[in-house]
């Protein structure tokens, strides 16, 4: 279940209600969108019961998304969302529990006069939480593990003090007693830091006509001049895509990463070197024996075990597509996986794609990926009633599945 979000417009300031993994904003009054960029985290704050003089916010961090491990001579995953206090501060719960999925929520101003205490668990020890939460925290070696498609966020939990008590500013129930009161909280405070959220206008750099995407994108589209814009310190980038063609009028199109580079530690440079490495039961065959490797892995969110298996799916195949730089019409599925996320998954399409786990496993350590040139490649997938089906190589999408991604 995605956590709600109450925001301003930027532009009229009327009320609109998010999504966590929202990022384009559009108002219903005014009807201007936005895009909603960040250069690190998000930070959000649970409501209030009621307005104090002096509100104190203690941070918690939270963590979602998939972890992928690979232990002995299997792969394992698995999707976690957990919280945890980011200040050391005596009397605070461990945990914030239901309190995010309850209550609308609203993104924290940077310049809002307000008390925040320190955050002093680094993002690595939450991740760390996470992984043990993985049961590839078992007996076994573990050879690799990474997280994919993750959401780290930080979220403030309102408190105020009474006398020398500290009360919980949601349910409004004391914590604990202070010794000192006011004294232990001011040094407690974090120092200021420069952070924020920046509303980017969603008109095309190129040409000033408006971008398209849904609310979930990372990637929006120009239909005007027939081009792909991602944020980038709190400016659209262009970037470099394709669609291939279809002779369906009613093909429903899902976008992939088709990612060129070297795989350290393996000498991977073309496909015939993944085939051998991994020794699959196939043959290069001589027209793509010296072609050059490219890894491809799903452009949007989806079931760690589905999601694997479509990675390892078109990487195998190597599509011999034709692209071409146009915006599909209509049934364009969003990219909701960013190519950061994409590129950390090479290393374990490999692990999933190796025939010979046993062999292969422990020189993941030592294997590092160098992303070369990457592009964005919308596939025609055929609709039937449970499923989508690739046009070329068969390889089957569940809709249930697909809408399910939707909230990871």
């Amino acid at each position: 279940m995605a956590y709600r979000v109450e925001q301003e417009c930027p532009q009229c300031g009327a009320p609109v209600e998010l999504e966590e993994t929202d990022r384009l904003i559009q108002c219903p009054y005014c009807l201007v969108k936005s895009f909603i960029f960040t250069p690190d985290h998000f930070r959000f704050v649970l409501p209030r019961k009621a307005e104090r003089e002096r509100t104190i916010y203690a941070p918690y961090l939270r963590f979602k998304g998939a972890v992928f491990f690979c232990v002995d001579q299997t792969i394992g995953y698995r999707v976690v969302d957990i919280n945890h206090a980011g200040s050391s501060f005596n009397g605070l719960p461990v945990s914030l529990g239901m309190r995010p999925q309850a209550l609308k929520m609203r993104y924290l101003s940077p310049t809002e006069e307000s008390i925040l205490l320190k955050v002093e668990m680094k993002p690595s020890d939450i991740l760390k939480r996470a992984a043990n939460l993985s049961s590839g925290s078992g007996p076994g070696q573990v050879f690799h593990r990474v997280f994919i498609g993750e959401a780290l966020s930080v979220i403030y939990l309102p408190l105020f003090l009474k006398g020398n008590r500290l009360f919980d500013g949601v349910l409004d129930r004391p914590l604990t007693e202070l010794s000192h009161g006011g004294e232990e909280i001011d040094a407690a405070t974090r120092l200021s830091s420069r952070w924020g959220l920046t509303f980017i206008p969603t008109l095309c750099p190129g040409c000033g006509w408006n971008l398209d995407g849904e609310r979930d994108s990372v990637v929006l589209f120009c239909a005007n001049c027939e081009s792909a814009w991602k944020a980038s310190k709190g400016k659209f980038i262009r970037m470099d895509f394709g669609t291939d063609s279809s002779k369906d009028p009613d093909a429903v199109y899902m976008p992939f990463w088709k990612m060129a580079g070297r795989v350290q530690g393996l000498e991977i440079e073309s496909f015939a070197d993944y085939v051998r490495i991994t020794n699959q039961p196939v043959t290069a065959g001589e027209s793509r024996r010296d072609k050059a490797m490219y890894f491809w892995v799903p452009a949007f969110k989806i079931r760690p075990k589905l999601f694997l298996n479509l990675a390892r799916h078109f990487t195998l195949a190597q599509l011999e597509a034709n692209p071409k730089p146009i915006v599909p019409a209509k049934h364009r599925h969003p990219v909701t996986l960013p190519l950061s996320e994409a590129e950390q998954a090479v290393k374990i399409t490999l692990a999933g794609s190796a025939m010979n786990k046993k062999e292969l496993f422990p020189r993941l350590p030592g294997i590092r990926f160098e992303p070369g040139r990457s592009r964005l490649i919308y596939l025609p997938f055929r609709e039937t009633v449970h499923d989508l089906i690739q046009e070329k190589t068969n390889a089957a999408i569940n809709k249930n599945a697909l809408a399910f991604g939707r909230s990871l």
